[in-house]
């Protein structure tokens, strides 16, 4: 029996998909929307926000909300590519998609442990 990759890719896309549709929200309405509108304005100072940054559960909830979501959308672009009908180069388009997600989680790691 031949093994695949395609278990790992799958389940990184579920839960990159899951990262999206229930915590991404939460962090857009905290960061984007109540921060700008002055709602939190004690909240998101300078030095509050690079003291909760540099606590390592706080890096490592940063990590999951940047990685896991680039797992999904390469997957899904993947996918959609194959599906408009690239069928030739579908090596090729994993290669790239799976790349980036990886190269974005690689880069996210550094800028996180670099605060």
């Amino acid at each position: 029996m031949r093994h695949s990759s395609e278990p790992i890719w799958w389940s990184l896309f579920a839960a990159g998909g899951v990262v999206a549709a229930l915590v991404a929200p939460v962090q857009i309405a905290l960061t984007g929307i109540a921060a700008a509108l002055g709602w939190a304005d004690d909240a998101f100072t300078h030095a509050r926000v690079l003291a909760l940054v540099s606590h390592p559960i706080s890096r490592l909830y940063l990590f999951v909300l940047i990685s896991l979501p680039l797992f999904h959308s390469a997957h899904r672009f993947r996918f959609t590519l194959i599906d408009l009908g690239l069928k030739q180069g579908r090596g090729l388009v994993a290669v790239l998609c799976y790349g980036a997600a990886v190269a974005g989680t690689i880069l996210a790691a550094l800028v996180l442990i670099r605060l």
